[in-house]
């Protein structure tokens, strides 16, 4: 059996997920969770094998909890299901040890055939994302600079574009007003962007949050 758990805050959403899982006598959906933290919580003394993780997320959003899986237990594949389309996450998150993305409007039978994979240690990837991943290693245009951020820096700038502080930010993340200030500089440096307004700005328009926090608003 396949132990899956889904994260998202959304009850009608992880009802969706665990109708379609239940109908393959191989899955079993050991456990729902409507945020990052009570996912961390249920990891702690249990396991599962394929975590189905949503992006938006109230308090620890997709970003934070995938590092926290990635940094703490190696086996666990997470299953990015996301609404944003693959234009704005999908490589982000699969180069920062996500085992696949898929979209929530995705039929059944992809949903499954991505479970079945990530869960034998395969990677997932759509036929867009696939298209991506191509246009990147063979395109001889730059990249836009959030492309090459670490998930450390991607989880910070995110955050300060949605107008979080340098404090809040260091307590969701669990690291010094200090260290959130230099990353906040080297992003600075890095995408070329003078102010906190300028990064917001550049994360609209490049669709990584709406203009009023798509991150903790997304349905």
């Amino acid at each position: 059996m396949i132990k899956i758990v889904i994260v998202d805050d959304h009850l009608i959403v992880r009802r969706g997920f665990r109708e379609m899982a239940n109908e393959e006598m191989s899955f079993n959906v050991v456990h729902e969770a409507s945020s990052g933290e009570a996912l961390i919580d249920y990891l702690r003394n249990n396991t599962c094998d394929v975590v189905l993780l949503d992006i938006s997320l109230p308090g620890k959003n997709g970003i934070d909890v995938l590092r926290h899986i990635r940094e703490r237990y190696a086996h666990i594949k997470v299953l990015i299901v996301s609404g944003y389309p693959e234009e704005r996450y999908a490589l982000p998150m699969i180069k920062n040890g996500a085992n696949g993305y898929i979209c929530k409007d995705c039929e059944q039978e992809e949903l499954i055939r991505a479970i079945r994979l990530v869960a034998a240690g395969r990677r997932y990837l759509s036929p867009k994302t696939s298209e991506l991943l191509a246009n990147e290693v063979f395109s001889d245009h730059d990249k836009d600079p959030h492309h090459s951020l670490s998930e450390r820096e991607l989880q910070v700038f995110i955050r300060l574009s949605e107008g979080a502080s340098v404090s809040d930010i260091a307590d969701v993340l669990n690291l010094s007003v200090k260290t959130i200030s230099t990353y906040r500089t080297r992003l600075k440096e890095k995408m070329a962007l003078g102010s906190n307004a300028e990064m917001a700005a550049y994360a609209i328009r490049h669709g990584l949050i709406g203009g009023q926090s798509e991150l903790q608003n997304e349905t």
